[in-house]
């Protein structure tokens, strides 16, 4: 299967900018309903598409989900975002919005970091 053509550095940037303004809060103009991290996200491959056009594994995410969890129905949901081994679905059970939006973000700043040095070490080398 074809990989998602957007380059990863520029999907993690995109959806920590989406969540740093907001995206996943609830907005006075629509209709209250649960998001789901990476899910409702303009950055997903299936976003806005009832029916899954496109298969998870074609995500630069899928990258990111251990092996065992890459045939559940949102593995970007058992990414482990910290030493801790959270992830999206374990922190969706606390409820605790505010939080899970801080450790994804921590965690997309640190995949961030780490491929812009990793694409810096290589110019360099």
């Amino acid at each position: 299967m074809p990989k998602d053509d957007r380059d990863i550095l520029d999907t993690l940037s995109f959806e920590l900018e989406f969540i740093s303004d907001g995206g996943y809060g609830r907005s006075v103009k629509t209709p209250w309903k649960p998001n789901s991290i990476f899910q409702d996200s303009l950055s997903c491959l299936n976003y806005g598409y009832p029916y899954r056009a496109h298969p998870c594994s074609e995500c630069h995410l899928i990258d990111f989900v251990p092996p065992e969890k890459r045939d559940d129905w949102i593995p970007c949901h058992h990414i482990p975002l910290n030493e801790t081994g959270e992830t999206v679905d374990t922190l969706e059970m606390e409820d605790d919005q505010q939080k899970m939006e801080r450790v994804v973000k921590e965690w997309l700043r640190a995949q961030i970091k780490r491929i812009e040095d990793k694409k810096a070490a290589a110019l360099d080398g």
